[in-house]
């Protein structure tokens, strides 16, 4: 079975996490430190914060803005839960907003017709490594005070108007679990140009500590700490640091195939009626997800086929308003609720062999 994601890790990491079990300083240390230096030369963002999830690092990024009950966070139903479980856990309210449906992307217009005097935050989702139109938000963000916060766990390594993704908005969260662009088993990170929110979050990741990162980046142990404030534990440790830097080596390796799989498949799908494709910039994309469209209510017939040509798909992802545990903030998202019965996640990740991408093309049009 041709799985639809699937992590490439080779001896290299094998042997960054040895070097790490020898050292036995197993948690935050200097390997985490260096982790996140290399981030921030990567991102060209003047601060970055590694931590143990990308749920982790959106929590933090929106306890670091004083989000409070009360407050609304505009967010599109089209995301994986983490987004909006960490709206709810600060107890402010999540407001769905639409797609567009030739990207998936969030929809200024619905999101900005949305905004209240409530609003706090505005969570754009760089869905599928295509950054959303994040100029839309920065009047609003200027004349209200309203903060941007990024989902970018899907766009690592994506850019916006040439610029990294990380380093053009107000505060970006990214996810390295298994098969994020770049993985560290598990881990995240909080990019932002904000020195204070920097500081909240670097205290929050670690149990609202406020003295005691310094001395861990060391590998020393310090008797003496200080609790400031509350916090959590998700802070990242040296073992998944170390997976990260050797991922780190290979980003635009792993980016540029993935681009190339991509191209081939737009090439071989354009002409297929029944399928729509969806419409990225592949120049500043790399790429997590390939969706495509399938009309006439035939998309769990073309997954079920696909199985029995061993090859996997997905749907990514049941939007969150229909969700029972999100039913109070429920709102009609017609975009949205369309592309949920049409889309379908096709394989893509980096050591896809042209007869692997093949034999998925074949499979498809096969179908049709």
């Amino acid at each position: 079975m041709i799985p639809v994601q699937r992590p490439y890790l080779g001896p290299e990491e094998l042997d960054a996490v040895r070097q790490v079990f020898d050292s036995r300083w197993l948690g935050m240390g200097s390997v985490t430190k260096q982790f996140e230096e290399r981030l921030r030369d990567y991102l060209g963002a003047p601060y970055v914060l590694a931590v143990n999830t990308g749920t982790s690092a959106l929590h933090l990024a929106l306890e670091a803005i004083d989000l409070a009950p009360g407050d609304e966070v505009i967010v599109p139903s089209l995301t994986f839960v983490a987004s909006v479980q960490v709206i709810v856990a600060t107890g402010a309210t999540p407001v769905f907003c639409d797609i567009q449906p030739h990207t998936l992307n969030l929809n200024p217009d619905d999101a900005l017709g949305r905004v209240t005097k409530r609003t706090k935050a505005i969570m754009p989702v760089h869905y599928g490594g295509l950054a959303s139109d994040l100029d839309a938000f920065a009047p609003i963000a200027r004349e209200r005070g309203i903060r941007i916060v990024e989902d970018a766990a899907h766009a690592f390594g994506s850019t916006y108007h040439g610029r990294k993704i990380g380093s053009v908005g107000d505060i970006t969260c990214f996810s390295f679990d298994p098969i994020k662009n770049i993985t560290c088993g598990e881990g995240g990170a909080i990019a932002t140009a904000d020195g204070d929110v920097a500081a909240r979050a670097s205290r929050g990741r670690l149990l609202g500590i406020d003295n005691d990162t310094w001395s861990r980046y060391r590998n020393e142990r310090n008797w003496f700490y200080e609790v400031t404030g509350g916090g959590y534990r998700y802070h990242m440790s040296n073992i998944n640091a170390a997976i990260g830097l050797e991922q780190l080596k290979r980003a635009d390796e792993f980016r540029r195939r993935k681009q190339a799989i991509v191209r081939r498949y737009d090439e071989a799908f354009g002409d297929v009626s029944g399928l729509s494709l969806l419409t990225h910039d592949l120049d500043e994309t790399f790429p997590f997800f390939y969706i495509v469209r399938v009309g006439g209510g035939r998309r769990d017939a073309l997954m079920a086929h696909l199985k029995t040509r061993d090859v996997a798909s997905g749907v990514h992802y049941i939007p969150n308003h229909l969700q029972p545990a999100f039913s109070r903030y429920r709102v009609p998202l017609p975009a949205t609720e369309r592309a949920y019965e049409e889309m379908l996640t096709l394989p893509l990740f980096f050591e896809m062999t042209d007869a692997d991408v093949e034999t998925v093309i074949d499979a498809v049009r096969a179908f049709f």
